[in-house]
């Protein structure tokens, strides 16, 4: 088949999801073609079966603001005509379904694809209850023709804030973890982390529905001080927390790193992971722990209990609690054997439920389903 792919390319769940997608369905023989404004930053070079299409966002002085959307579009539209595609599979609704289903009207009926959005949050947690969004959302969703969402939390919230009763088909996040290409030792060690520390992951965009003030609180409680360090992989600046960390005084106590390609090396340096979010439609970061025998604590929030199966991969507790939070850390800090039990258990059930082996196939099928298809929900 030929897949267009449209995410955003920043570091981010959703364009890693969308860029391993798009590479392991090329390994697989299909072409693809990636359409966004720039290069997702996963996406290599060399890779045959795909290529790369950027928009021009042109800053016009008619507009207050620059417009994606309209050149997304066209551009969705000249690649979509030019190599036949037989799908283009969006990754969020706005703005990228609405430029899909504009860009649709713009191809001879014989040539239009068929669209596949996938939802994985914002659109329905935080755009959904926005009156000049919702509308907008619900439109490009039931123009669709096949609309995924990344865990069933995510599907009740997406028919209850959006009324959308349209067929939705539950397909999960996946990882294709790489090969390390360090040591443990040898990421500890460059790390400053010394053998009887425990080391503790969280890797996020930060946004603030992650609680980075509630993770820095969590580490700041965490008795004996000298027994872990926080090591925080940030998608985005982490100078906003600065002065957080100094006002705690853990400054010894967490290391931070911006924006990291090989998180291969960090996860086989860990320990445990921590996630402190006050909302998950999924949780990426988790998942990727698994792959690593690393369990972690979490929130019991969203879509966090499919991906983890409280006492047996991982601790979950309630959100917003550093106390709770603090003790289910310190517990597995102080126990080295339940660690390793709840990791293996961890790492299992990736590979079971969530491998590319496992979820690749179901895109398949549903790429396949809708290209018989005309005439959406």
């Amino acid at each position: 088949m030929r897949i267009g792919i449209t995410c955003y390319p920043s570091v981010g769940g959703s364009g890693i999801i969308a860029t391993t997608l798009g590479i392991e369905l090329a390994r697989r023989g299909h072409e693809v073609h990636f359409i966004s404004y720039e290069r997702p930053f996963r996406l290599p070079t060399d890779e045959p079966r795909i290529k790369f299409h950027q928009v021009q966002v042109n800053d016009y002085g008619l507009f207050k603001y620059p417009d994606y959307t309209l050149p997304l579009s066209v551009k969705m539209a000249e690649v979509s005509q030019e190599f036949h595609l037989d799908v283009l599979h969006v990754h969020y609704a706005v703005p990228h379904a609405t430029a899909a289903i504009l860009s649709r009207c713009m191809v001879p009926v014989s040539l239009q694809p068929r669209i596949v959005t996938t939802l994985h949050g914002t659109d329905t947690t935080l755009l959904g209850n926005d009156p000049g969004y919702g509308p907008a959302i619900h439109h490009a969703l039931s123009q669709s023709n096949g609309v995924t969402a990344v865990s069933e939390f995510l599907k009740r919230e997406t028919r209850r804030v959006l009324s959308f009763e349209c067929p939705m088909e539950v397909i999960y996040n996946f990882f294709k973890p790489g090969t390390p290409t360090k040591s443990r030792e040898e990421m500890r060690r460059e790390l400053g982390i010394r053998d009887d520390e425990a080391m503790i992951l969280h890797s996020s965009n930060l946004r603030p529905l992650k609680r980075i003030d509630l993770l820095l609180e969590t580490a700041a409680r965490i008795r004996p001080r000298e027994s872990f360090k926080l090591v925080i992989l940030a998608g985005g600046s982490f100078a906003p927390f600065v002065d957080e960390v100094k006002r705690l005084g853990i400054e010894d106590r967490v290391i931070v790193r911006e924006n990291v390609l090989d998180i291969e090396d960090y996860l086989h340096a860990a320990d445990l992971g921590l996630i402190t979010s006050d909302t998950e439609s999924f949780c990426m970061s988790i998942l990727e722990a698994m792959f690593f025998e690393v369990p972690s604590v979490a929130t019991n929030v969203g879509g966090i209990p499919e991906v983890v199966e409280n006492g047996v991969t991982g601790l979950i507790v309630p959100p917003g609690d550093a106390a709770q939070l603090t003790s289910a850390v310190e517990k597995l800090i102080q126990d080295p054997t339940l660690r390793k039990s709840l990791g293996k258990a961890a790492k299992h059930q990736a590979q079971a439920r969530f491998s590319a082996e496992q979820i690749i196939p179901r895109y398949e099928q549903l790429y396949r389903s809708v290209r018989a298809e005309v005439v959406p929900c």
